[in-house]
């Protein structure tokens, strides 16, 4: 489901689905940042095809909100060509962070795994209850063979709502000291000062 920031938000924070949004959710909140109320809107795009009509509301509000997001890897290349659509002279997908839109390799789930570890992401498992249920899934032809990690990156995917369920766990589960890269730079993004989006395309952010 795509959500769309009410017309006042001062910030939009682009994100692709609600996985990012839940883990983004609890550590804004964890490092004392403003939500919500506060005017910033962590904005569900159900995907990142969707980014150009979010870029599109944002460069046609009343009111120019500041633009932040974060996105795949594999899908900068919507981020690039919305960005370039729109008068920013985006070169590359790693010129997107001084843009504000922070990359992931893989995807947020794969960062925070790999930032936790086995062990941590085996205690998020029990917390949740779910280490029954990804010792069966383990168990399956396809997945027997593979490493932990790959094992639980699918595992997490495999039901209804556990993708988002367990995003907002490992997201709590690990120290402020270890954060991602990508979650890293969005929230000093968010606690920062930074252009409106209609600014963008005017003058290139510190680093693109």
């Amino acid at each position: 489901m795509t959500t769309v920031p009410p017309a006042g938000a001062s910030t939009w924070v682009l994100l692709e689905g609600a996985s990012d949004v839940a883990a983004v959710r609890v550590l804004a909140q964890r490092a004392g940042l403003p939500l919500d109320g506060s005017g910033t809107r962590l904005v569900d795009m159900g995907g990142a095809t969707n980014v150009r009509r979010h870029l599109l509301d944002a460069a046609r509000a009343a009111a120019s909100p500041r633009v932040l997001g974060m996105c795949d890897i594999k899908e900068a290349g919507f981020f690039i060509r919305a960005l370039r659509d729109l008068g920013c002279d985006v070169t590359s997908a790693q010129a997107l962070p001084g843009w504000g839109f922070q990359l992931c390799d893989r995807d947020l789930e794969d960062e925070l795994m790999r930032a936790l570890g086995p062990g941590r992401v085996r205690a998020v498992f029990e917390d949740l209850g779910l280490t029954d249920r990804f010792a069966t899934f383990t168990q399956q032809p396809a997945w027997a063979a593979r490493d932990f990690h790959e094992q639980a990156h699918r595992f997490a995917g495999v039901a209804s709502g556990r993708k988002e369920l367990m995003a907002e766990a490992l997201a709590l589960a690990l120290h402020p000291r270890s954060l991602p890269a990508p979650l890293r730079g969005l929230l000093d993004d968010l606690a920062g000062e930074g252009p409106t989006f209609a600014s963008l395309g005017a003058s290139e952010r510190t680093g693109s």
